[in-house]
């Protein structure tokens, strides 16, 4: 299934092409040149200018001199139009080009010439310091004879020149063969192992016999040694692996490295301490994801932004939003908030689970045995309400709660109290582009039934968690969750379009009675009320076997109410079964785990591996992490541990999924403001962003292009343009944010 997106080959920005500089096959004889007169030899004819830019021939060039003061690359630009692009066929687009003064960065892109100005390919160099001669290729998705090739140049506060020559599209090239770079043949947690953890690694080889092993320190010394177990064929991976356990050694140190079959693995660690940075730089992702404010540089360096989406130039704002036409007559203030992902779309249903997620990493630290609720207090996440005695995971929380409320249908409407699904632009933007820059106009979606009781579970959550910082706050949720849960009641199927995908994610859901399920476990929690005692104990749901392979996700939601019915202290009848149905779970989860050569609770049927199965697997080993605060069982907590090893570099392609843990990691996710592939003006994704890893399905023309055929963990590609593949999203960090904290407890 889909996790979010439907409609996508409108989606300006989102391309199939490769942005790392590759050599020139030789030319073959179905080889067609696209580009007319790209050497400039006679002229400049048929290129064309945008009106405040001066273009002319210069020493057999094309040279352009361009304004400033601009503020979007399109605003000055020069191109070729009537260009023929045959879908499926791999193309060429090479050129040169210089900048004066150098380090301006150019947007160059082959797209639709017409509205909506589709954009099928595009590269963002810096001129001058990454080279004056590039060379890419792509794979067309569309055919057209209305495509142009065209280099933007604005953005830039002063003026200055441009110059480009040999400019080529050459039809016909083979397609480049990716070969992702796995590095060592052992395959570890990159970060590191708590010292009385479990320690695994996979070793991949051709060996079928057992092979000798070395721990080494970071001296070089050998400090453990003992012998692999062949696993044979992995088909998550297709390849030949062996299993090494070096659980027995429970030295802390640094540097450490694993040696095996010639092969010598990338270090790592055997310490807590990384998992205590960890479950800070998970919860702090929140806060340069917000929407409606300023991102303050003193607070996070590097990130300061403008506030996004508050009615400033160019925004239209999210102060009064419209219902798309013939949704509603009237207007929302639904400023604050998060943006969902990498684009500027917020989603109830994803808020919801995401919101839940969050606000239990706090809950369970309260009741957990292992929990340690200070480490997530007041100051622990540097944003602007630390300071002000409550635990600033709440206060981050919050930010999305309140925006949550503002979605609801005021009295008076019709469909009064039920939330609208979603909000977002009109149209699909390219990328990179700054919130703040965002020109589109903004839309509520109509209301369903499934926001409507994600916005009834996270208010009832939030009544309970914030009643002893701030009273008036908890009330205002629980008012908010009793008139969603009436609404939903009265219009239980009202469900989105799936569709609805142009300008934001569609997010269909056409089950509802999980969210049922999960919003009147909330209410109970919360209030110890009979109608939703009733509702919990009559659901079909509540003894449904729920802990499936793909485990919980923000359409699946019947494990959040059965996780906190089991943890959050409560008197519901047959409470010791709601627990043991968690920990028969959590033995199927820990049977896959123990089956995997990659040691992870997560084995989808076929191998086929789903939208955000980095965050599956972590949410699979919630599950293990609270069948261990339940029964005190080592083997449910070792399994949770073991989980992360996977996520951390312990995977067929030896990366960490983790933007800034490990040595190789991921930090090119698809994202308009964490763009630096694209801009080298704009960052990298902060420490601690989960990639969405691995997707069967390869959604996206990038990863259509390089990963064809690829079996299960190959199913990925570190690289802006997969937004796959390699999104970072809300919920995503939620459940790292959830585990990472789990994990530090243990050390």
């Amino acid at each position: 299934m889909n996790r979010r997106r439907t409609a996508l080959l409108s989606l300006t920005g989102l391309l199939a092409t490769a942005l790392t500089a590759l050599p020139a096959a030789p030319a073959g004889a179905d080889e067609v040149e696209q580009v007319r007169n790209g050497t400039f030899d006679t002229g400049t004819d048929p290129w064309w200018a945008s009106p405040d830019v001066t273009a002319g021939p210069s020493d057999g060039r094309l040279c352009a001199d361009v304004p400033g003061g601009t503020t979007n690359r399109w605003d000055a630009a020069v191109g070729q139009n009537d260009i023929t692009l045959v879908k499926g066929e791999s193309y060429r687009f090479s050129f040169s080009a210089t900048g004066s003064p150098a380090g301006h960065v150019v947007r160059a892109i082959v797209g639709l010439s017409v509205e909506p100005y589709d954009t099928y390919y595009e590269v963002s160099p810096q001129l001058s310091v990454s080279g004056d001669t590039y060379s890419y290729t792509f794979t067309s998705p569309v055919d057209t004879a209305r495509a142009q090739v065209g280099f933007q140049l604005g953005g830039s506060a002063d003026p200055w020149r441009f110059c480009m020559d040999d400019v080529s599209l050459l039809g016909g090239v083979a397609p480049e063969p990716y070969e992702p770079d796995t590095g060592p043949r052992v395959r570890v947690n990159q970060v590191g192992y708590l010292p009385a953890g479990p320690k695994n690694a996979t070793l991949v080889t051709d060996a079928t016999e057992r092979l000798p092993w070395q721990l080494k320190n970071a001296g070089g010394q050998v400090v453990r040694q003992g012998w692999t177990v062949p696993r044979g064929v992995d088909g998550s991976s297709g390849e030949n692996v062996h299993s090494v356990d070096f659980g027995a050694h429970r030295e802390r140190g640094t540097g450490y490295t694993l040696v095996v079959d010639g092969e010598t693995s990338r270090p790592f660690d055997i310490d807590a301490s990384a998992y205590e940075r960890l479950r800070l730089d998970a919860a702090k992702y929140y806060y340069t994801q917000r929407s409606g404010t300023e991102i303050r540089d003193d607070l996070r360096p590097g990130y300061g932004r403008p506030a996004g989406h508050v009615g400033v130039t160019p925004n239209q704002g999210d102060g009064e939003v419209p219902c798309q036409p013939g949704v509603c007559d009237y207007t929302l203030d639904v400023t604050g908030g998060w943006y969902d992902a990498g684009d500027h779309g917020k989603y109830v249903v994803n808020g919801g689970i995401s919101t839940w997620e969050v606000l239990s990493t706090y809950e369970r630290a309260r009741h957990a045995r292992t929990g340690r609720a200070d480490r997530l207090g007041d100051g622990t996440l540097n944003i602007p309400e630390s300071g002000n005695k409550v635990p600033d995971i709440l206060d981050e929380a919050r930010w999305e709660l309140e925006f949550l409320l503002k979605m609801q249908v005021p009295e008076g409407e019709p469909l009064a109290g039920m939330a609208h699904h979603k909000i977002h632009d009109e149209q699909w933007t390219g990328l990179p582009l700054l919130p703040s820059d965002d020109p589109q106009k903004r839309e509520l979606h109509p209301p369903t039934t499934a926001a409507t009781l994600n916005l009834a579970a996270t208010a009832a959550q939030a009544a309970r968690l914030y009643r002893s910082y701030d009273k008036e706050f908890a009330a205002t949720t629980l008012a908010a969750a009793r008139k969603a849960w009436t609404a939903a009641l009265a219009h239980p199927d009202l469900l989105a379009d799936p569709d609805d995908g142009i300008g934001g994610g569609a997010y269909p859901d056409d089950t509802v009675a999980d969210e049922f399920y999960w919003a009147a476990a909330e209410l109970y929690l919360t209030t110890g009320e009979r109608q939703f005692k009733d509702h919990v104990l009559n659901s079909p749901v509540h003894t449904a076997d729920i802990f499936g392979p793909l485990g919980f996700d923000w359409s699946r939601t019947a494990a959040a109410g059965r996780l906190d019915l089991a943890t959050v202290p409560n008197r519901l009848p047959g409470r010791d079964t709601v627990r043991a149905s968690v920990v028969k779970g959590a033995d199927g989860y820990l049977a896959t785990l123990k089956a995997h050569p990659y040691g992870m609770p997560y084995a989808p049927a076929g191998n086929v591996y789903d939208w955000g199965s980095s965050h599956q697997v972590l949410n699979n080993a919630v599950v293990l992490a609270t069948a261990y605060d339940l029964t005190g069982a080592a083997k449910y907590r070792d399994g949770a541990l073991q989980s992360m090893d996977y996520i951390l570099g312990r995977n067929a392609l030896n990366m960490s999924y983790v933007t800034g843990y490990g040595e190789a990691n991921a930090h090119n996710q698809h994202s308009r403001w964490y763009a630096r592939q694209l801009d080298p003006n704009l960052p990298n994704p902060p420490a601690g962003t989960l990639s969405g890893g691995p997707n069967s399905s390869i959604q996206d023309p990038f990863a259509q292009s390089k990963l064809q055929g690829c079996v299960g963990q190959f199913c990925f590609i570190d690289d802006i343009q997969s937004w796959s593949t390699n999104e970072h999203t809300i919920n995503w960090n939620a459940a790292l944010t959830r585990m990472a904290s789990f994990v530090a407890d243990q050390g």
